[in-house]
């Protein structure tokens, strides 16, 4: 257990049974969530930048000139086996930070293709963690701690043990050495508080953010996560992975299931996977992520046919799903038969 767990315990910050998930919220406005539902890969090496290149859905080029990009990496039919956020961690290293609970198929997936290359995986998660910062004071916190934050969302501060990446909705996450984490938790100021990984998983469908889970790998191609509004895929790089399947629903194929920001009431927490239902259509659509965001009141990424969330009444645990507004626009291209 490192040092960053420890500490919460200490705090008496209560986490699940096998901590990776704080439960307890402080409820203030800028809160500090330790990031421990998730794992870092580190890959390292002087072929570090061209194999991820050759592998991932994203540019790797463009995201080591700007500090960090979301990414995928696919199956040859284009489905998603993991997805993360790569970061730019030294000139031959990448971190891949991703859900814990895909993390071990993630990495052998990785590894099958890296035999050849001079680049090697490692878990560094036991002397890295992370802590996510959201709320309004969380800049106004960066630059107190750091002297500056990163101006761009998916550009990054390097610092000598870790760095910081501004990631989209005016958050922040860092990843540093374990001891140098848990010492700012330690000392947070008292307008700060520790926020519950629901927090922070509930700012990230705020931000329409997709994520995967062991019950969702190879169940969608990225666009239907609407992976390309953050430039998590390349359709100019060349060859990768999965590419020509993902490349050709872009230019010409027709995305009948893209991903919708919902919400629904019901006593039952969804769970990443359930099904979304329509009339005579029981499975109209699948959770990508769900968040409690009130009393018996979820807030969920759902990835839904097109023409049943349009046109017909949609249900989970038989309660009514209600879209909401995305934070950005789809290109109305893509729903248009090519």
């Amino acid at each position: 257990m490192n040092n960053l767990l420890t500490l919460l315990e200490e705090k008496k910050i209560q986490l699940n049974a096998d901590k990776t998930r704080v439960l307890s919220s402080s409820g203030k406005k800028t809160q500090v969530v330790p990031l421990i539902h998730q794992r870092v890969l580190s890959i390292k090496g002087p072929e570090t930048e061209k194999f991820l290149q050759g592998q991932l859905s994203c540019d790797v080029n463009n995201a080591f000139k700007t500090g960090s990009s979301l990414g995928s990496h696919c199956n040859i039919k284009g489905h998603m086996l993991s997805l993360f956020r790569l970061l730019k961690a030294g000139s031959e290293e990448a971190w891949l930070r991703m859900s814990q609970d895909i993390f071990e198929s993630a990495t052998a997936n990785l590894k099958k293709y890296m035999i050849f290359s001079k680049a090697e995986a490692q878990e560094i998660s036991h002397t890295i963690s992370g802590i996510g910062l959201v709320g309004p004071g969380a800049q106004t916190l960066i630059e107190r701690w750091f002297g500056n934050s990163p101006s761009e969302t998916n550009s990054i501060i390097s610092l000598s043990n870790g760095l910081i990446v501004r990631v989209p909705g005016d958050r922040f996450e860092i990843w540093m050495d374990d001891d140098a984490v848990t010492e700012i938790v330690r000392q947070l100021p008292e307008e700060v508080g520790i926020g519950s990984t629901n927090d922070w998983i509930l700012s990230e469908i705020d931000a329409g953010i997709p994520d995967l889970r062991a019950e969702t790998q190879e169940a969608f191609i990225p666009q239907m996560t609407n992976f390309q509004v953050f430039a998590g895929i390349s359709f100019t790089k060349g060859c990768y992975t999965g590419q020509e399947i993902i490349t050709r629903l872009q230019h010409r194929g027709q995305l009948k299931k893209p991903m919708y920001l919902a919400e629904v009431s019901t006593d039952q927490e969804p769970q990443v996977g359930e099904s979304i239902s329509a009339p005579n259509k029981p499975n109209a659509g699948r959770v990508v992520l769900s968040a409690q965001c009130g009393e018996n009141r979820y807030r969920i990424l759902a990835v839904i046919v097109k023409s049943l969330a349009e046109e017909s009444a949609l249900s989970l645990h038989n309660q009514a799903v209600e879209l909401k507004t995305l934070p950005y626009t789809l290109d109305p291209k893509l729903f248009l038969p090519k």
